[in-house]
């Protein structure tokens, strides 16, 4: 089973690849792989073919996805990345700023 600290719709920083220091929201977890798609980060070309006589080929724009490993969670109060811990609160679990002890609303 998979498990991560970071959620989809999370404000995270990219900390390595061709993407090193974007900040955007994840879009998608691809659980099977551990990758994320990070709106804005590690944009690639492809190359779509004609199907028909009145379309035309073109070179689209797309994210792709980045390792789990390769991203942490940003903090935009602090401006910079944060750890991310667990905490029970009222019978709860609850994520939290490592540093900070505040709780993360996603």
């Amino acid at each position: 089973m998979f498990k991560s600290k970071l959620k989809k719709g999370d404000t995270v920083i990219v900390i390595a690849g061709k993407s090193k220091g974007h900040i955007g929201k994840i879009t998608k977890i691809i659980t099977a792989s551990k990758r994320c798609i990070v709106e804005g980060a590690a944009i690639v070309n492809r190359h779509k073919r004609a199907t028909s006589n009145e379309e035309k080929s073109q070179i689209i724009k797309k994210e792709s996805s980045i390792h789990i490993s390769n991203l942490a969670f940003y903090d935009q109060k602090e401006s910079k990345k944060v750890k991310i811990g667990y905490e029970f609160k009222d019978d709860k679990k609850v994520r939290i700023n490592k540093k900070t002890k505040e709780s993360i609303n996603a």
